[in-house]
């Protein structure tokens, strides 16, 4: 087992095995001692990680020794997955795979033209053109040598998806964003002057089947059975002003669904979105703002549909209080599908984790900002 990270919390004492990630608003790296904490006490030997994202979740699970399916429906959570939770092999396996894409020489190439930039004068990232860029251009042109290469090479999936992890792992670390692509900084970031370099990422050896789907969430929902579901939806905004784009995962993500995909996509908009990811072709009804013509919330419903239709004993329930789904709407679809057994809430403003709530007290907090919670419900 890995080594374990701290935990938040004095009262939960848990082995935390480590994670590794890109940059992810839904990072639930925080949360991972309270989540595993749910399944203290109870009869569960597989998970199903309904909204794997950046796959931390699933990879503690996994190094935990549960059988792990992984359902995403971002073409780079796949990759994640295929990478940490399907290999078999040594990290050293990979070495002189890695050594060689890191040997190879930058050029110009699609990466280049799109997304590299200019250092302008201090340290300015608005190029001739009045645009900004992710990625200064001696990363971009790394970034161009290295995805064709990995696609010429004879790689199997797990390899294939090894390099490619690595390869987003790099650039994320070389970034001038504020962690999303759907805009970039005015001024170059200073790690974005680093060198871009591929490391091997941090692997372990899996000894179960653990199974990874790329899919729609309740194609997904149909086919799966496990013990337990862990569903964290990528709710929307409470701000009415808030456009939803700011806040759809396909738009903030969309350069590393570019690269792991790199079919060279048509773009739009001053962030150079590819075309694919625009709201009117993207959106989650999980993030959808609008009600139904009862007065419920679409996603509230889409959360009941969820629930009803897993096939486990257990569902646990991330829920944020931005998101649309009303606490009183949400309460009810909770008790309608079993008992709510345990929840608990962070306060991200204070960075601490509450006492384990055992009522509906939680529906107290959910008009004040930056709390999160996760609901246990056996079904």
């Amino acid at each position: 087992m890995s080594q374990c990270a701290p935990v938040l919390s004095p009262r939960i004492h848990v082995p935390t095995p480590k994670t590794q990630g890109i940059k992810y608003a839904g990072s639930k790296l925080k949360l991972l001692p309270h989540i595993i904490s749910l399944l203290d006490g109870l009869e569960v030997q597989t998970i199903f990680d309904g909204f794997a994202g950046t796959t931390r979740v699933s990879q503690a699970f996994a190094q935990l020794g549960y059988k792990i399916t992984s359902s995403d429906i971002s073409d780079w959570s796949y990759v994640l997955g295929i990478c940490y939770l399907q290999n078999r092999n040594s990290p050293s396996y990979y070495n002189e795979l890695i050594e060689h894409l890191n040997s190879l020489k930058g050029r110009d190439g699609w990466f280049t033209k799109h997304y590299g930039g200019m250092v302008g004068d201090d340290d300015s990232a608005i190029q001739k053109d009045g645009s900004k860029k992710p990625w200064q251009i001696h990363n971009t042109r790394k970034l161009d040598a290295i995805r064709d290469e990995i696609d010429s090479l004879e790689l199997s999936e797990v390899e294939r998806a090894v390099a490619l992890t690595s390869l987003l792992l790099a650039m994320d670390v070389v970034d001038s964003t504020l962690g999303h692509f759907t805009s970039y900084l005015k001024k170059w970031s200073s790690r974005s002057f680093k060198d871009m370099r591929l490391q091997v990422p941090n692997l372990f050896v899996n000894d179960k089947d653990n199974i990874v789907i790329k899919d729609d969430i309740f194609n997904a929902n149909k086919i799966v059975e496990a013990d337990c579901a862990y569903f964290d939806p990528p709710y929307g905004s409470n701000n009415e002003k808030m456009p939803p784009s700011r806040i759809r995962y396909a738009s903030y993500y969309h350069l590393w669904t570019t690269i792991i995909k790199n079919d060279k996509p048509e773009l739009f908009g001053k962030a150079m979105r590819r075309k694919s990811s625009s709201d009117r072709v993207a959106a989650s009804v999980f993030e959808e703002f609008r009600k139904d013509e009862s007065g419920n919330y679409i996603a509230v419903n889409s959360i009941d549909k969820l629930i009803e239709n897993a096939k486990v004993r257990y569902v646990a329930l991330s829920y944020s209080s931005g998101g649309r789904a009303i606490s009183e709407q949400l309460n009810m679809v909770l008790t309608k599908h079993g008992k709510l057994i345990k929840t608990i809430e962070l306060d991200y403003k204070k960075n601490v984790m509450t006492d384990m709530k055992w009522t509906n007290e939680w529906l107290k907090d959910t008009q004040e900002p930056n709390r999160e919670f996760i609901f246990l419900i056996e079904k």
